[in-house]
Protein backbone atom coordinates (compact mmCIF):
# COMPACT_ATOMS: atom_id res chain seq x y z
CA UNK A 1 0.00 0.00 0.00
CA UNK A 2 1.41 3.38 -1.02
CA UNK A 3 2.40 5.57 1.90
CA UNK A 4 0.22 8.65 2.30
CA UNK A 5 2.41 11.57 3.19
CA UNK A 6 1.03 14.25 5.43
CA UNK A 7 1.19 17.60 3.62
CA UNK A 8 3.52 19.97 5.39
CA UNK A 9 1.54 22.88 6.80
CA UNK A 10 2.45 26.29 5.51
CA UNK A 11 3.72 28.98 7.84
CA UNK A 12 0.36 30.72 7.61
CA UNK A 13 -1.50 27.52 8.53
CA UNK A 14 0.83 26.79 11.43
CA UNK A 15 0.27 30.22 12.92
CA UNK A 16 -3.50 30.03 12.38
CA UNK A 17 -3.72 26.84 14.43
CA UNK A 18 -4.43 27.34 18.16
CA UNK A 19 -1.25 25.61 19.27
CA UNK A 20 1.69 23.99 17.59
CA UNK A 21 1.90 20.22 17.39
CA UNK A 22 2.24 18.52 20.79
CA UNK A 23 5.20 16.26 21.57
CA UNK A 24 3.04 13.24 20.68
CA UNK A 25 -0.47 12.70 19.33
CA UNK A 26 -2.52 10.59 21.76
CA UNK A 27 -5.03 9.05 19.36
CA UNK A 28 -8.53 7.88 20.30
CA UNK A 29 -9.96 5.68 17.53
CA UNK A 30 -13.76 5.77 17.54
CA UNK A 31 -15.68 2.93 15.86
CA UNK A 32 -19.44 2.59 15.63
CA UNK A 33 -21.23 -0.46 14.26
CA UNK A 34 -24.63 0.92 13.31
CA UNK A 35 -27.91 -0.99 13.32
CA UNK A 36 -27.96 -0.78 9.52
CA UNK A 37 -24.53 -2.43 9.44
CA UNK A 38 -25.76 -5.16 11.76
CA UNK A 39 -28.74 -5.92 9.53
CA UNK A 40 -26.63 -5.94 6.36
CA UNK A 41 -23.84 -8.13 7.71
CA UNK A 42 -26.27 -10.55 9.37
CA UNK A 43 -27.29 -11.78 5.93
CA UNK A 44 -23.84 -13.35 5.57
CA UNK A 45 -22.90 -14.02 9.22
CA UNK A 46 -25.17 -16.23 11.30
CA UNK A 47 -23.53 -15.95 14.70
CA UNK A 48 -24.31 -12.61 16.39
CA UNK A 49 -21.03 -12.44 18.35
CA UNK A 50 -19.09 -13.31 15.20
CA UNK A 51 -21.03 -10.58 13.38
CA UNK A 52 -19.91 -7.97 15.86
CA UNK A 53 -16.30 -9.11 16.13
CA UNK A 54 -15.80 -9.34 12.36
CA UNK A 55 -17.13 -5.85 11.68
CA UNK A 56 -15.26 -4.24 14.57
CA UNK A 57 -12.09 -6.12 13.59
CA UNK A 58 -12.34 -4.85 10.01
CA UNK A 59 -12.79 -1.23 11.08
CA UNK A 60 -9.89 -1.52 13.54
CA UNK A 61 -7.65 -2.98 10.85
CA UNK A 62 -8.51 -0.31 8.27
CA UNK A 63 -8.05 2.60 10.68
CA UNK A 64 -4.87 1.19 12.24
CA UNK A 65 -3.28 0.79 8.79
CA UNK A 66 -4.38 4.29 7.80
CA UNK A 67 -2.85 5.80 10.97
CA UNK A 68 0.43 3.97 10.39
CA UNK A 69 0.64 5.38 6.88
CA UNK A 70 -0.52 8.89 7.73
CA UNK A 71 1.53 9.66 10.84
CA UNK A 72 5.30 9.72 11.11
CA UNK A 73 6.68 6.95 13.32
CA UNK A 74 7.20 8.06 16.92
CA UNK A 75 4.83 11.01 16.65
CA UNK A 76 1.73 9.23 17.86
CA UNK A 77 0.31 6.63 20.23
CA UNK A 78 -3.06 4.92 19.96
CA UNK A 79 -4.39 5.24 23.51
CA UNK A 80 -7.60 3.31 22.90
CA UNK A 81 -10.25 1.95 20.59
CA UNK A 82 -13.74 3.10 21.55
CA UNK A 83 -16.49 0.90 20.14
CA UNK A 84 -20.29 1.32 20.18
CA UNK A 85 -22.13 -1.67 18.79
CA UNK A 86 -25.57 -1.38 17.15
CA UNK A 87 -26.23 2.19 18.28
CA UNK A 88 -27.49 5.10 16.23
CA UNK A 89 -25.20 8.09 15.88
CA UNK A 90 -27.97 10.32 17.25
CA UNK A 91 -27.82 8.59 20.62
CA UNK A 92 -26.08 10.95 23.04
CA UNK A 93 -25.71 8.18 25.64
CA UNK A 94 -23.38 6.00 23.55
CA UNK A 95 -21.27 4.36 26.22
CA UNK A 96 -17.90 4.27 24.49
CA UNK A 97 -18.33 7.67 22.83
CA UNK A 98 -18.82 9.16 26.29
CA UNK A 99 -15.88 7.11 27.59
CA UNK A 100 -13.76 8.67 24.84
CA UNK A 101 -14.92 12.14 25.90
CA UNK A 102 -13.86 11.26 29.45
CA UNK A 103 -10.42 10.30 28.15
CA UNK A 104 -10.14 13.70 26.47
CA UNK A 105 -11.34 15.52 29.59
CA UNK A 106 -8.61 13.82 31.64
CA UNK A 107 -5.95 14.98 29.17
CA UNK A 108 -5.21 11.38 28.11
CA UNK A 109 -6.21 11.96 24.47
CA UNK A 110 -5.70 14.87 22.07
CA UNK A 111 -6.62 13.38 18.69
CA UNK A 112 -9.78 11.62 17.45
CA UNK A 113 -9.76 9.46 14.33
CA UNK A 114 -12.98 8.13 12.73
CA UNK A 115 -13.79 6.37 9.49
CA UNK A 116 -16.44 8.90 8.38
CA UNK A 117 -18.28 11.85 9.88
CA UNK A 118 -21.43 9.73 10.12
CA UNK A 119 -19.64 7.25 12.43
CA UNK A 120 -19.20 9.99 15.01
CA UNK A 121 -22.31 12.08 14.32
CA UNK A 122 -25.74 11.54 12.80
CA UNK A 123 -27.02 14.73 14.34
CA UNK A 124 -26.21 17.95 12.49
CA UNK A 125 -26.27 20.08 15.63
CA UNK A 126 -23.94 17.67 17.49
CA UNK A 127 -21.50 17.67 14.58
CA UNK A 128 -21.37 21.46 14.65
CA UNK A 129 -20.89 21.53 18.43
CA UNK A 130 -18.01 19.05 18.57
CA UNK A 131 -16.18 20.24 15.42
CA UNK A 132 -16.61 23.97 15.93
CA UNK A 133 -16.62 24.29 19.73
CA UNK A 134 -15.73 21.27 21.84
CA UNK A 135 -12.64 19.92 20.04
CA UNK A 136 -11.07 23.34 19.18
CA UNK A 137 -11.52 24.64 22.73
CA UNK A 138 -9.55 21.64 24.05
CA UNK A 139 -6.89 21.62 21.31
CA UNK A 140 -8.12 18.22 20.12
CA UNK A 141 -7.25 17.20 16.58
CA UNK A 142 -10.12 15.59 14.66
CA UNK A 143 -9.61 13.41 11.57
CA UNK A 144 -12.24 11.85 9.34
CA UNK A 145 -10.51 9.53 6.87
CA UNK A 146 -13.24 9.06 4.24
CA UNK A 147 -16.15 10.90 2.59
CA UNK A 148 -15.21 14.52 3.20
CA UNK A 149 -11.60 14.24 4.42
CA UNK A 150 -11.04 16.39 7.50
CA UNK A 151 -7.86 17.00 9.51
CA UNK A 152 -8.29 19.98 11.80
CA UNK A 153 -4.53 20.19 12.44
CA UNK A 154 -3.34 20.41 8.83
CA UNK A 155 -6.32 22.54 7.85
CA UNK A 156 -8.23 24.10 10.72
CA UNK A 157 -10.66 25.70 8.25
CA UNK A 158 -11.67 22.35 6.70
CA UNK A 159 -14.69 22.05 8.97
CA UNK A 160 -16.12 25.21 7.36
CA UNK A 161 -15.87 23.88 3.83
CA UNK A 162 -19.25 23.50 2.17
CA UNK A 163 -19.08 19.70 1.90
CA UNK A 164 -18.68 19.16 5.69
CA UNK A 165 -21.97 20.78 6.76
CA UNK A 166 -23.63 19.24 3.69
CA UNK A 167 -22.55 15.78 4.84
CA UNK A 168 -23.85 16.70 8.30
CA UNK A 169 -27.26 17.64 6.93
CA UNK A 170 -27.42 14.51 4.73
CA UNK A 171 -26.46 12.30 7.66
CA UNK A 172 -29.04 14.02 9.86
CA UNK A 173 -31.81 13.54 7.25
CA UNK A 174 -30.74 9.94 6.71
CA UNK A 175 -31.08 9.32 10.45
CA UNK A 176 -34.56 10.89 10.45
CA UNK A 177 -35.71 8.82 7.47
CA UNK A 178 -34.26 5.65 8.94
CA UNK A 179 -35.92 6.38 12.28
CA UNK A 180 -39.34 6.71 10.62
CA UNK A 181 -38.84 3.52 8.62
CA UNK A 182 -37.72 1.57 11.68
CA UNK A 183 -40.67 2.91 13.70
CA UNK A 184 -43.11 1.79 11.00
CA UNK A 185 -41.51 -1.64 10.91
CA UNK A 186 -41.65 -1.98 14.69
CA UNK A 187 -45.28 -0.83 14.80
CA UNK A 188 -46.19 -3.39 12.15
CA UNK A 189 -44.55 -6.16 14.21
CA UNK A 190 -46.24 -4.93 17.39
CA UNK A 191 -49.65 -4.95 15.69
CA UNK A 192 -49.10 -8.60 14.77
CA UNK A 193 -48.19 -9.58 18.33
CA UNK A 194 -44.49 -10.13 17.63
CA UNK A 195 -42.29 -9.40 20.65
CA UNK A 196 -39.61 -6.86 19.67
CA UNK A 197 -38.12 -5.96 23.05
CA UNK A 198 -34.45 -6.44 23.82
CA UNK A 199 -35.28 -8.32 27.04
CA UNK A 200 -38.34 -10.45 27.83
CA UNK A 201 -40.60 -9.45 30.75
CA UNK A 202 -40.07 -11.13 34.12
CA UNK A 203 -41.42 -14.68 33.98
CA UNK A 204 -40.78 -15.14 30.25
CA UNK A 205 -37.97 -16.07 27.87
CA UNK A 206 -37.52 -15.58 24.16
CA UNK A 207 -38.33 -18.74 22.25
CA UNK A 208 -35.03 -20.20 20.92
CA UNK A 209 -36.87 -21.11 17.71
CA UNK A 210 -38.43 -17.66 17.26
CA UNK A 211 -37.06 -14.59 19.03
CA UNK A 212 -40.37 -12.74 18.48
CA UNK A 213 -42.30 -15.34 20.49
CA UNK A 214 -42.30 -15.69 24.29
CA UNK A 215 -42.29 -18.85 26.39
CA UNK A 216 -42.57 -19.25 30.16
CA UNK A 217 -39.32 -19.01 32.10
CA UNK A 218 -39.10 -22.21 34.20
CA UNK A 219 -37.10 -20.32 36.85
CA UNK A 220 -39.32 -17.26 37.38
CA UNK A 221 -42.83 -18.16 36.18
CA UNK A 222 -43.41 -20.38 39.27
CA UNK A 223 -42.33 -17.43 41.45
CA UNK A 224 -45.09 -15.28 39.93
CA UNK A 225 -47.64 -18.01 40.59
CA UNK A 226 -46.46 -18.16 44.22
CA UNK A 227 -46.78 -14.37 44.51
CA UNK A 228 -50.34 -14.59 43.17
CA UNK A 229 -51.24 -17.28 45.73
CA UNK A 230 -49.80 -15.25 48.60
CA UNK A 231 -51.94 -12.29 47.59
CA UNK A 232 -55.16 -14.18 46.92
CA UNK A 233 -55.11 -16.98 49.46
CA UNK A 234 -52.90 -15.81 52.30
CA UNK A 235 -54.13 -12.22 52.38
CA UNK A 236 -50.65 -10.75 52.04
CA UNK A 237 -50.11 -7.15 50.99
CA UNK A 238 -47.86 -6.11 48.12
CA UNK A 239 -45.26 -4.99 50.65
CA UNK A 240 -45.60 -8.29 52.51
CA UNK A 241 -44.92 -10.21 49.29
CA UNK A 242 -41.87 -8.04 48.62
CA UNK A 243 -40.49 -8.69 52.11
CA UNK A 244 -41.00 -12.43 51.79
CA UNK A 245 -39.25 -12.55 48.42
CA UNK A 246 -36.31 -10.58 49.84
CA UNK A 247 -36.14 -12.88 52.86
CA UNK A 248 -35.98 -15.87 50.51
CA UNK A 249 -33.10 -14.26 48.60
CA UNK A 250 -35.00 -14.11 45.31
CA UNK A 251 -33.50 -11.35 43.08
CA UNK A 252 -35.77 -8.68 41.65
CA UNK A 253 -36.24 -8.47 37.84
CA UNK A 254 -33.32 -6.08 37.31
CA UNK A 255 -30.86 -8.18 39.26
CA UNK A 256 -32.17 -11.36 37.62
CA UNK A 257 -31.40 -9.95 34.16
CA UNK A 258 -27.87 -9.10 35.24
CA UNK A 259 -27.39 -12.57 36.76
CA UNK A 260 -28.44 -14.12 33.46
CA UNK A 261 -25.60 -12.23 31.80
CA UNK A 262 -27.89 -10.04 29.72
CA UNK A 263 -26.48 -6.61 28.83
CA UNK A 264 -29.38 -4.90 30.58
CA UNK A 265 -28.94 -1.25 31.43
CA UNK A 266 -31.06 1.77 32.27
CA UNK A 267 -30.25 5.12 33.91
CA UNK A 268 -30.85 3.70 37.40
CA UNK A 269 -29.48 0.18 37.03
CA UNK A 270 -26.37 0.87 39.08
CA UNK A 271 -28.51 2.19 41.95
CA UNK A 272 -30.70 -0.93 41.99
CA UNK A 273 -29.99 -2.98 45.11
CA UNK A 274 -31.59 -6.16 43.75
CA UNK A 275 -34.42 -6.08 46.32
CA UNK A 276 -38.14 -6.23 45.68
CA UNK A 277 -40.53 -3.42 46.61
CA UNK A 278 -44.32 -3.18 46.47
CA UNK A 279 -44.23 -1.24 43.18
CA UNK A 280 -42.15 -3.96 41.50
CA UNK A 281 -44.51 -6.66 42.80
CA UNK A 282 -47.52 -4.73 41.45
CA UNK A 283 -45.93 -4.23 38.03
CA UNK A 284 -45.03 -7.91 37.72
CA UNK A 285 -48.39 -9.26 38.93
CA UNK A 286 -50.78 -6.91 37.14
CA UNK A 287 -49.28 -7.11 33.66
CA UNK A 288 -51.68 -8.34 30.97
CA UNK A 289 -48.75 -10.37 29.68
CA UNK A 290 -49.62 -12.85 32.45
CA UNK A 291 -52.89 -13.64 30.60
CA UNK A 292 -51.02 -14.56 27.42
CA UNK A 293 -51.63 -11.17 25.77
CA UNK A 294 -48.81 -9.20 24.15
CA UNK A 295 -48.61 -5.62 25.43
CA UNK A 296 -46.10 -3.27 23.79
CA UNK A 297 -45.63 0.39 22.93
CA UNK A 298 -46.24 1.70 26.44
CA UNK A 299 -43.35 4.15 25.99
CA UNK A 300 -41.74 5.96 23.10
CA UNK A 301 -38.72 8.18 22.54
CA UNK A 302 -39.37 11.90 22.10
CA UNK A 303 -37.69 11.99 18.65
CA UNK A 304 -34.81 10.50 16.70
CA UNK A 305 -32.58 13.19 18.27
CA UNK A 306 -33.97 13.11 21.81
CA UNK A 307 -33.86 9.57 23.18
CA UNK A 308 -35.67 10.30 26.44
CA UNK A 309 -38.70 8.03 26.86
CA UNK A 310 -42.19 9.28 27.59
CA UNK A 311 -45.34 7.37 28.56
CA UNK A 312 -47.90 6.57 25.85
CA UNK A 313 -51.67 6.76 26.62
CA UNK A 314 -53.14 3.31 27.24
CA UNK A 315 -55.49 3.68 24.24
CA UNK A 316 -52.42 3.81 21.98
CA UNK A 317 -50.74 0.66 23.32
CA UNK A 318 -50.36 -2.35 21.06
CA UNK A 319 -52.32 -5.19 22.72
CA UNK A 320 -52.69 -8.51 20.89
CA UNK A 321 -54.49 -11.33 22.69
CA UNK A 322 -53.42 -14.95 23.07
CA UNK A 323 -49.90 -14.71 21.66
CA UNK A 324 -48.18 -16.91 24.24
CA UNK A 325 -48.83 -19.24 27.18
CA UNK A 326 -50.57 -17.56 30.12
CA UNK A 327 -49.16 -17.49 33.64
CA UNK A 328 -52.52 -16.90 35.40
CA UNK A 329 -56.11 -17.85 34.61
CA UNK A 330 -58.54 -15.10 33.71
CA UNK A 331 -60.44 -15.79 36.95
CA UNK A 332 -57.36 -15.39 39.13
CA UNK A 333 -56.35 -12.20 37.34
CA UNK A 334 -59.80 -10.67 37.78
CA UNK A 335 -59.78 -11.68 41.44
CA UNK A 336 -56.44 -9.92 41.89
CA UNK A 337 -57.76 -6.76 40.22
CA UNK A 338 -60.90 -6.80 42.36
CA UNK A 339 -58.81 -7.34 45.47
CA UNK A 340 -56.63 -4.29 44.91
CA UNK A 341 -59.44 -1.98 43.95
CA UNK A 342 -60.29 -2.06 47.63
CA UNK A 343 -58.64 -0.36 50.58
CA UNK A 344 -56.07 -2.96 51.62
CA UNK A 345 -53.94 -1.18 54.16
CA UNK A 346 -52.12 -3.43 56.58
CA UNK A 347 -51.98 -3.07 60.33
CA UNK A 348 -48.97 -3.20 62.65
CA UNK A 349 -46.60 -3.82 59.72
CA UNK A 350 -47.75 -7.43 59.65
CA UNK A 351 -47.53 -7.69 55.88
CA UNK A 352 -51.01 -9.23 55.72
CA UNK A 353 -54.33 -7.62 54.87
CA UNK A 354 -57.23 -8.09 57.28
CA UNK A 355 -59.89 -10.41 55.86
CA UNK A 356 -62.60 -7.69 55.92
CA UNK A 357 -60.40 -4.85 54.62
CA UNK A 358 -62.22 -2.80 52.01
CA UNK A 359 -65.44 -4.82 52.35
CA UNK A 360 -67.21 -3.14 55.31
CA UNK A 361 -69.25 0.05 55.02
CA UNK A 362 -71.69 1.84 57.28
CA UNK A 363 -75.23 1.15 56.10
CA UNK A 364 -76.35 4.72 56.83
CA UNK A 365 -73.55 7.06 55.74
CA UNK A 366 -71.85 4.53 53.40
CA UNK A 367 -68.41 5.35 54.82
CA UNK A 368 -65.78 2.70 55.56
CA UNK A 369 -65.79 0.91 58.91
CA UNK A 370 -62.55 1.14 60.92
CA UNK A 371 -61.08 -1.59 63.07
CA UNK A 372 -60.28 -1.03 66.74
CA UNK A 373 -59.62 -3.12 69.87
CA UNK A 374 -61.20 -2.98 73.33
CA UNK A 375 -61.61 -5.45 76.20
CA UNK A 376 -59.99 -8.36 74.33
CA UNK A 377 -62.35 -7.94 71.39
CA UNK A 378 -62.01 -6.48 67.92
CA UNK A 379 -64.67 -4.03 66.73
CA UNK A 380 -65.50 -2.29 63.47
CA UNK A 381 -66.69 1.28 63.95
CA UNK A 382 -68.27 3.79 61.57
CA UNK A 383 -65.62 6.21 60.28
CA UNK A 384 -68.00 9.18 60.27
CA UNK A 385 -69.02 8.64 63.88
CA UNK A 386 -65.43 8.07 64.96
CA UNK A 387 -63.75 10.95 63.10
CA UNK A 388 -66.45 13.65 62.94
CA UNK A 389 -69.24 13.43 65.49
CA UNK A 390 -71.24 10.83 67.37
CA UNK A 391 -74.32 12.73 66.22
CA UNK A 392 -73.37 12.44 62.55
CA UNK A 393 -74.26 8.74 62.33
CA UNK A 394 -76.22 6.41 64.60
CA UNK A 395 -74.38 3.22 63.58
CA UNK A 396 -71.94 2.55 66.39
CA UNK A 397 -69.98 -0.65 65.92
CA UNK A 398 -70.10 -4.39 65.41
CA UNK A 399 -67.94 -6.99 67.11
CA UNK A 400 -65.74 -9.04 64.78
CA UNK A 401 -66.75 -12.48 66.08
CA UNK A 402 -70.46 -11.66 65.65
CA UNK A 403 -69.79 -10.23 62.21
CA UNK A 404 -67.91 -13.37 61.14
CA UNK A 405 -70.68 -15.62 62.42
CA UNK A 406 -73.34 -13.65 60.51
CA UNK A 407 -71.32 -13.45 57.28
CA UNK A 408 -70.42 -17.16 57.36
CA UNK A 409 -74.09 -18.07 57.78
CA UNK A 410 -75.11 -15.78 54.92
CA UNK A 411 -72.46 -17.25 52.61
CA UNK A 412 -73.49 -20.81 53.47
CA UNK A 413 -77.12 -19.87 52.74
CA UNK A 414 -76.18 -18.30 49.42
CA UNK A 415 -74.17 -21.37 48.44
CA UNK A 416 -77.20 -23.62 49.18
CA UNK A 417 -79.37 -21.36 47.02
CA UNK A 418 -76.90 -21.48 44.15
CA UNK A 419 -76.58 -25.26 44.54
CA UNK A 420 -80.38 -25.69 44.27
CA UNK A 421 -80.47 -23.39 41.24
CA UNK A 422 -77.76 -25.47 39.57
CA UNK A 423 -79.88 -28.61 40.00
CA UNK A 424 -82.90 -26.86 38.45
CA UNK A 425 -80.83 -25.57 35.53
CA UNK A 426 -79.54 -29.08 34.83
CA UNK A 427 -83.11 -30.41 34.86
CA UNK A 428 -84.28 -27.66 32.46
CA UNK A 429 -81.47 -28.40 30.04
CA UNK A 430 -82.50 -32.07 29.95
CA UNK A 431 -85.91 -31.05 28.54
CA UNK A 432 -86.45 -31.41 24.76
CA UNK A 433 -87.26 -27.72 24.38
CA UNK A 434 -85.65 -24.86 26.30
CA UNK A 435 -86.77 -21.24 26.17
CA UNK A 436 -83.74 -18.92 26.23
CA UNK A 437 -85.69 -15.72 25.58
CA UNK A 438 -85.90 -12.82 28.02
CA UNK A 439 -89.06 -10.74 28.20
CA UNK A 440 -87.34 -8.38 30.64
CA UNK A 441 -84.41 -7.65 28.31
CA UNK A 442 -86.63 -7.46 25.24
CA UNK A 443 -88.86 -4.89 26.98
CA UNK A 444 -85.78 -2.92 28.07
CA UNK A 445 -84.48 -2.97 24.50
CA UNK A 446 -87.79 -1.68 23.16
CA UNK A 447 -87.96 1.07 25.79
CA UNK A 448 -84.38 2.17 25.20
CA UNK A 449 -84.97 2.23 21.43
CA UNK A 450 -87.97 4.51 21.85
CA UNK A 451 -86.02 6.79 24.17
CA UNK A 452 -83.14 6.98 21.69
CA UNK A 453 -85.55 7.91 18.90
CA UNK A 454 -87.03 10.67 21.07
CA UNK A 455 -83.60 12.11 21.85
CA UNK A 456 -82.62 12.02 18.17
CA UNK A 457 -85.80 13.87 17.20
CA UNK A 458 -85.09 16.62 19.72
CA UNK A 459 -81.43 16.79 18.64
CA UNK A 460 -82.40 17.08 14.95
CA UNK A 461 -84.88 19.89 15.67
CA UNK A 462 -82.39 22.04 17.58
CA UNK A 463 -80.74 23.52 14.49
CA UNK A 464 -84.10 24.61 13.06
CA UNK A 465 -85.13 26.17 16.37
CA UNK A 466 -81.90 28.16 16.42
CA UNK A 467 -82.27 29.39 12.86
CA UNK A 468 -85.91 30.36 13.51
CA UNK A 469 -84.78 32.37 16.51
CA UNK A 470 -86.63 30.26 19.07
CA UNK A 471 -83.39 29.59 20.96
CA UNK A 472 -80.10 31.49 21.13
CA UNK A 473 -76.85 30.20 19.70
CA UNK A 474 -75.54 29.64 23.24
CA UNK A 475 -78.62 27.58 24.13
CA UNK A 476 -78.34 25.68 20.85
CA UNK A 477 -74.72 24.67 21.47
CA UNK A 478 -75.35 23.76 25.11
CA UNK A 479 -78.41 21.63 24.29
CA UNK A 480 -76.71 20.05 21.29
CA UNK A 481 -73.76 18.92 23.42
CA UNK A 482 -76.06 17.58 26.14
CA UNK A 483 -78.27 15.59 23.76
CA UNK A 484 -75.20 14.31 21.92
CA UNK A 485 -73.90 12.84 25.18
CA UNK A 486 -77.30 11.35 25.97
CA UNK A 487 -77.48 9.71 22.54
CA UNK A 488 -74.03 8.16 23.00
CA UNK A 489 -74.97 6.81 26.42
CA UNK A 490 -78.28 5.40 25.14
CA UNK A 491 -76.59 3.75 22.16
CA UNK A 492 -74.04 2.14 24.51
CA UNK A 493 -76.86 0.89 26.77
CA UNK A 494 -78.67 -0.64 23.78
CA UNK A 495 -75.50 -2.43 22.67
CA UNK A 496 -75.05 -3.84 26.18
CA UNK A 497 -78.64 -5.16 26.22
CA UNK A 498 -78.13 -6.75 22.79
CA UNK A 499 -74.95 -8.44 24.04
CA UNK A 500 -76.82 -9.74 27.09
CA UNK A 501 -79.66 -11.04 24.90
CA UNK A 502 -77.13 -12.75 22.67
CA UNK A 503 -75.48 -14.33 25.70
CA UNK A 504 -78.84 -15.46 27.04
CA UNK A 505 -79.63 -16.96 23.66
CA UNK A 506 -76.74 -19.36 24.18
CA UNK A 507 -78.58 -20.72 27.22
CA UNK A 508 -77.67 -21.12 30.88
CA UNK A 509 -75.58 -24.02 32.13
CA UNK A 510 -73.77 -24.88 35.33
CA UNK A 511 -70.60 -23.57 33.63
CA UNK A 512 -71.93 -20.11 34.44
CA UNK A 513 -69.40 -18.13 36.58
CA UNK A 514 -72.01 -17.85 39.34
CA UNK A 515 -72.07 -21.62 39.85
CA UNK A 516 -68.33 -22.16 39.40
CA UNK A 517 -67.36 -19.48 41.92
CA UNK A 518 -69.86 -20.29 44.70
CA UNK A 519 -69.87 -24.08 44.48
CA UNK A 520 -66.10 -24.34 44.95
CA UNK A 521 -66.77 -23.27 48.57
CA UNK A 522 -69.74 -25.59 49.20
CA UNK A 523 -68.04 -27.14 52.27
CA UNK A 524 -66.90 -23.86 53.85
CA UNK A 525 -66.68 -23.81 57.65
CA UNK A 526 -64.57 -20.68 58.26
CA UNK A 527 -63.85 -17.38 56.58
CA UNK A 528 -60.64 -16.22 54.96
CA UNK A 529 -59.66 -13.30 52.74
CA UNK A 530 -59.89 -15.29 49.50
CA UNK A 531 -63.48 -16.44 50.15
CA UNK A 532 -64.70 -12.98 51.09
CA UNK A 533 -63.14 -11.23 48.09
CA UNK A 534 -64.35 -13.92 45.67
CA UNK A 535 -67.99 -13.97 46.83
CA UNK A 536 -68.77 -10.58 48.37
CA UNK A 537 -68.89 -7.11 46.84
CA UNK A 538 -69.70 -5.13 50.00
CA UNK A 539 -71.10 -5.65 53.51
CA UNK A 540 -73.31 -2.88 54.97
CA UNK A 541 -73.50 -2.64 58.76
CA UNK A 542 -76.56 -1.13 60.48
CA UNK A 543 -77.72 -0.60 64.04
CA UNK A 544 -78.21 -3.54 66.40
CA UNK A 545 -75.60 -5.65 64.57
CA UNK A 546 -77.77 -6.00 61.49
CA UNK A 547 -75.93 -6.48 58.19
CA UNK A 548 -76.79 -6.58 54.50
CA UNK A 549 -74.50 -8.38 52.08
CA UNK A 550 -74.21 -7.53 48.41
CA UNK A 551 -72.82 -10.65 46.77
CA UNK A 552 -70.76 -10.85 43.61
CA UNK A 553 -72.42 -12.08 40.37
CA UNK A 554 -75.77 -10.42 41.07
CA UNK A 555 -76.37 -9.95 37.34
CA UNK A 556 -75.65 -13.62 36.72
CA UNK A 557 -78.02 -14.61 39.52
CA UNK A 558 -80.76 -12.49 37.98
CA UNK A 559 -80.13 -14.10 34.60
CA UNK A 560 -80.34 -17.61 36.08
CA UNK A 561 -83.54 -16.80 37.99
CA UNK A 562 -85.12 -15.38 34.83
CA UNK A 563 -84.08 -18.44 32.85
CA UNK A 564 -85.71 -20.71 35.43
CA UNK A 565 -88.86 -18.62 35.59
CA UNK A 566 -89.07 -18.49 31.79
CA UNK A 567 -88.95 -22.28 31.66
CA UNK A 568 -91.38 -22.73 34.57
CA UNK A 569 -88.88 -24.59 36.71
CA UNK A 570 -88.14 -27.09 33.97
CA UNK A 571 -91.77 -28.20 33.50
CA UNK A 572 -92.51 -26.39 30.26
CA UNK A 573 -94.71 -28.40 27.87
CA UNK A 574 -94.49 -28.50 24.12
Amino acid sequence: MARIRKPKPSAKLATSHINSAPPKWLICVYIRLSKEDTRNISRQVKNEQQLKSESIKNQKSILTSWIEDYFEPGTYEIVGFFEDDGLTGTDDTREDFMRMIGTIERGEGNCVVVKTLSRAFRNYSDQGYYLEEYFPSRNVRFISTMDSFVDTYTDSEAIYNLDVPMYGVLNDRFAATTSRAVRRTFDDKRSKGNFIGAFPPYGFLKDPENKNHLILDPDTAPIKVQMKDWLLHEGMSLGGVARRLNAMGIPNPTKYKRQKGWKYCNPHVEDNDGLWCSTTVRNVIFSLMNLGHMVQGRQKVVSYKIHDKVAVPEDDWFIVENTHEATFTQEDYEALCALFERDTRTANNSGTVHKFAGLLKCGKCKKAMHRSHAKNHTYFKCGTRKNKSTEACNVKSIRQDKLEQAVLGAIQGQIKLVESLAAIVDKINEAPEVDNSSKRLEKMLTDKGRELQRIRSVYDSLYGDWKLGEISETEYRRMRDRYSVEMSQMEAAIENIKEELKSLGDGVTTENPLFKEFLQYRNITELNRSVLVSLIDVIYVYENNEITIKFQFEDELLRVMEFIEQNNGGRKTA
